[in-house]
């Protein structure tokens, strides 16, 4: 009788598939075998690409004579201690019983890519794939998958991606790494006297490491500017306001040099010269604008992979890759979909199911009374007319979710794993609620100058009250203090010029003013100030701005073509940033999450600058994802991929072997040392960095960085 093989990416992934299918399976060695069906698993990738001394001897030696090495067909080969495993599932998938393959590793470039490894290397042959394709690992989900799994033929631009991704990353990684440590290492490992230095330059990683590197730059060379401000004291129905004087056409300031902007000066005694030109308090005051408008507030789209990793940074102090554990986890326990997502909507189909998703929260106690009320007023009914439903704007799979189900393993989560469930809980349940409302009061006040005969001078002020919270009442999370709640709202609309009133009698006074109303401003005070420099990114922050790659290219052209390509993917720029932290090009402060790079990180900084600046260049990195995703759609065809990226390889390595830049970079390295109060040039060691930085053997063979 002929037998279907189902293989997925790990143990715990085949366990739930097996379950799923309520076949008695007898457990063997690696995998799992019943009557009609076998089960086995891979311990992800079994198979990767080989080193350069595969193809020939010579490459064993660094050498600049045998660069650039861009071979004509590529070698795979098993990796060591999981060939085991690759046996028994090389076995299976080429077993005269078996006549269908059933797909299971994770839906997505990667998980395409750790199977056709699979299949290519045991040489599998007359057998039908099918490919299974879920989003959560849900019971139901995976007999869906297993139902409607479709050929596997159907994947090839996927996969075709997926081969080109990795050999472009060994290609980069191995020549330009290996060109650059034979060409500059020297220099680095004798400024900072190290037992030995290699030079790891990758595709995405070296990129970010140019953005860290120019953030710390700009803060370094930031000038604080000192400048002052002007507030009024106005007395509304017996509260005293503040109202904030900004220049105008009709103001005796109008272009004067004085300013430091339109709303401050640039010393306090131009400040202090405008308060005496209004006269002694009070000072009469004239409504000339009373706005009153009302603002809505929507919930946030759903969390994607970033989005989650940048709020657990902020919210947790946990990075990146810890997040993504935790997403995974979540995962596998069947509690939500799948985490390696860029899209932060639901697709139709879901939407129409989302009712389940909903009940089964009703059994979780933080958010039960929210579910429950959801499902009460129905107001999961036309959720697909909302901008939280977009099929258009998913590629892989739509955004991370609650199930609804699993809900018996939250007693083994570890404590951040719970509160990470708890946020994608609430960022879903929010989305059903109806929006924030304020009701908001801009006012602009005059006052006659008395120094200055004519001369006008204008104050302002807003302010808003929540008239009904909405979808606020959910994102009460349970983990925070009020006080550290407020800190962090403050954070996030400190530059909101609005002053949230909680006081009903004070904006019903506001409610009251028109035009023409006379107003004491009892008070006048100056409020110092200085200019802020850009803020260092944090672990959220980097992967973020990694998503978002287009806010670093001016030409709009360029920018609009790579939206949605970003740097690296969902998938990876976790461990890219693990990389360039363990290689020590980048410090992480685990208790901020701040990251700063390092002397060592500088120094491959200016090296790379001088030798090949393009790598530093986001748009470029940038370009590259999207061309895979071209490939992906089947707008870019594998051989006119595979000919741009070999011409750029080789051009780039014979630069860098045909220029010497030593004498340049000696300058450039002075520089970078007098940032690095511990370190001295020429025989100089930084503590606890350089020297272990230095001795982390760069691999040639680059996963995806």
């Amino acid at each position: 009788m002929a037998k279907s093989v189902y293989i997925a990416e790990k143990p715990s992934v085949a366990q739930a598939f097996a379950s799923a299918m309520k076949i008695n399976f007898s457990r063997k060695d690696g995998y799992l075998e019943s009557d009609d069906a076998i089960v086995t698993w891979c311990v992800g990738h079994l198979v990767t690409m080989s080193y350069p001394e595969v193809y020939d001897d010579k490459y064993k030696r660094w050498s600049l004579d045998t660069l650039p090495f861009i071979p004509q067909n590529f070698k795979y080969e098993v990796i060591g201690n999981v060939s085991k495993q690759f046996r028994t599932v090389k076995g299976l998938l080429t077993r005269d019983d078996v006549d269908t393959i059933y797909i299971c590793t994770d839906s997505g470039r990667e998980g395409e890519y750790i199977y056709r490894l699979v299949d290519m290397q045991a040489g599998v042959k007359g057998k039908t794939r099918k490919r299974v394709w879920i989003d959560s690992q849900t019971e139901d989900e995976i007999l869906r998958g297993i139902r409607e799994a479709k050929d596997d033929s159907e994947y090839d631009n996927l996969g075709a991606s997926a081969f080109l991704r990795a050999k472009e990353d060994y290609l980069m990684g191995i020549n330009f790494s290996r060109a650059l440590t034979l060409k500059y290492a020297y220099s680095i490992k004798n400024y900072l006297n190290l037992d030995k230095c290699v030079i790891s330059v990758g595709r995405v990683m070296t990129c970010v490491l140019g953005i860290v590197v120019d953030r710390e730059r700009e803060i370094r060379e930031f000038v604080k500017t000192p400048f002052y401000r002007v507030l009024a004291g106005v007395n509304i129905g017996g509260k005293e306001c503040d109202a904030e004087w900004r220049v105008t056409p009709e103001s005796f300031y109008d272009n004067s040099p004085k300013l430091y902007s339109e709303k401050g000066f640039k010393t306090k005694e131009d400040a202090q010269e405008l308060i005496t030109s209004l006269g002694a308090v009070p000072v009469e005051a004239t409504v000339v604008k009373c706005e009153k408008k009302k603002e809505v507030k929507n919930a946030p789209l759903l969390y994607n992979l970033a989005e989650l990793q940048n709020d657990c940074s902020r919210f947790f102090k946990i990075n990146p890759d810890e997040t993504l554990a935790v997403a995974q986890e979540l995962y596998e326990k069947k509690l939500t979909t799948y985490p390696r997502t860029d899209a932060r909507v639901m697709s139709s189909a879901i939407a129409k199911v989302i009712s389940q998703n909903i009940k089964g929260l009703t059994s979780y106690e933080p958010c039960a009374v929210f579910a429950k009320a959801i499902l009460q007023h129905e107001s999961y009914k036309g959720i697909e007319k909302t901008r939280y439903v977009n099929d258009k704007a998913i590629t892989d799979h739509y955004a991370i979710i609650p199930t609804g189900q699993g809900l018996s393993a939250l007693g083994s989560l570890s404590p951040t794993s719970a509160k990470v469930y708890e946020i994608i809980v609430r960022r879903f349940l929010a989305v059903f609620y109806p929006s924030a409302t304020y009701s908001k009061v801009a006012l602009s006040l005059t006052m006659d100058s008395k120094e200055h005969e004519g001369k006008i001078e204008s104050f302002f002020a807003n302010f808003k009250i929540l008239t009904a919270k909405g979808y606020l009442h959910v994102m009460d999370y349970s983990f925070f203090k009020d006080k550290a709640k407020n800190n962090d709202d403050k954070d996030d609309n400190k530059e909101s010029e609005e002053e949230t009133v909680t006081d009903e009698e004070l904006f019903e006074h506001l409610q009251k003013l028109k035009k023409g109303d006379k107003l004491p401003a009892e008070s006048f005070n100056l409020k110092e100030g200085e200019t802020s420099p850009p803020k260092r990114y944090n672990s959220g922050t980097i992967i973020l701005t990694m998503e978002n790659a287009g806010q670093f290219i001016e030409d709009e052209e360029l920018r609009a073509q790579i939206k949605g390509s970003g740097i690296g993917t969902s998938a990876t720029r976790a461990g890219i940033l693990t990389k360039l932290v363990n290689i020590k090009y980048l410090n992480l402060n685990k208790k901020t999450q701040i990251i700063t790079p390092t002397q060592m990180g500088e120094m491959v900084y200016e090296t790379v600058a001088c030798s090949m600046k393009p790598m530093l260049n986001p748009a470029l990195t940038a370009s590259w994802e999207k061309g895979l995703t071209g490939v992906a759609n089947g707008e870019i065809s594998e051989n006119e991929y595979m000919t741009k990226l070999d011409d750029f390889v080789s051009k780039r390595t014979n630069l860098v072997k045909d220029n010497d830049y030593r004498n340049l970079l000696r300058s450039r390295f002075d520089y970078v040392a007098s940032n690095y109060k511990s370190t001295t040039k020429s025989g100089g060691k930084k503590a606890g960095t350089t020297k272990k930085a230095a001795g982390n053997k760069a691999s040639d063979k680059v996963k995806e960085n």
